[in-house]
């Protein structure tokens, strides 16, 4: 073998970019809500019926959207009341959605206590090592006009393959869990400043872990960094709230999680499908 073919992979690697290739879906709002219960009893029940007949019309529109439904869940804990979860187009279309809650009477009701943008993403760690790859050893200049043409086209095949996971159906599981989360990036562990490859195998060695879970519980992960206060969003719906706490469980014994991840609040909820929502405002959600 000649110097130069000895050398060669050593200068493909480092002219290989660093940030992995992702493709986006639909845009995501979490809204978390306090119910203002006291002022809710003061009404006459005539008051109360009006308003639950034009918000549960809403509702049910939004849970029926073609471009992106909504879904609402009564959470547990004291971190608020209900969650809506609207899956949207654009970010314009989550403003609608947001905007057309706040005008209708019942969101007289609601107090915001926090609330998360994002977008469903799909991370491409294994196809972008190879894409990469085949392009440096092709001589092409990466971040020149052919390179970022040969990515644009990858993403878009990446993204039409796998539009069922980019623009989903809310799942009807009775019970919803969502939680943001980060990776390390201390002085001591940063997440960003290890090789491309390293990051790619322990993705995919965390990914078993999901996947061992696929019959039990729906995940949707959304990006958010530039939109939020973390860099993703995790959503989990299972009909047994249990494998929400043996799927993050075992997967914090993942080298990815347990040196690298940093989680925020957890929410979990239940979902009330628009019929119920007066079941639920007179205090009792319907057992599945």
């Amino acid at each position: 073998m000649s110097s130069t073919e000895t050398a060669r992979p050593q200068t493909a690697a480092a002219e290989i970019p660093a940030v992995p290739l992702t493709v986006e879906g639909y845009s995501v709002l979490h809204q978390m809500m306090r119910f203002r219960w006291p002022a809710w009893r003061q009404l006459r029940p005539s008051q109360k019926t009006a308003i639950l007949h034009e918000a549960s019309g809403v509702l049910a529109k939004m849970e029926q959207n073609p471009a992106g439904q909504s879904g609402l869940y009564s959470l547990v804990g004291h971190k608020g009341d209900l969650m809506f979860v609207h899956f949207r187009n654009s970010f314009d279309e989550l403003n609608q959605a947001e905007l057309h809650l706040a005008r209708i009477r019942l969101g007289d009701y609601l107090e915001p206590t926090t609330s998360y943008l994002s977008v469903i993403e799909l991370g491409l760690y294994e196809s972008t090592t190879k894409v990469y790859r085949a392009l440096v050893d092709r001589g092409i200049e990466p971040h020149s006009e052919e390179w970022n043409r040969e990515i644009k086209d990858t993403l878009a095949r990446q993204k039409e393959a796998m539009r069922p996971r980019l623009f989903p159906e809310l799942p009807k599981h009775r019970y919803a869990c969502f939680y943001p989360m980060d990776r390390r990036r201390g002085e001591d562990k940063n997440w960003y400043t290890l090789p491309i490859d390293e990051r790619a195998r322990q993705m995919n060695e965390h990914g078993l872990v999901g996947r061992r879970y696929a019959g039990e519980v729906r995940q949707i992960i959304t990006g958010s960094i530039g939109f939020d206060d973390w860099e993703w969003g995790v959503d989990l719906f299972a009909d047994d709230p249990m494998v929400f706490k043996k799927l993050i469980y075992e997967m914090r014994f993942d080298h990815v999680s347990a040196v690298y991840a940093l989680f925020g609040h957890f929410y979990v909820g239940l979902r009330c499908p628009a019929s119920c929502l007066g079941k639920l405002l007179s205090g009792e959600l319907p057992k599945k």
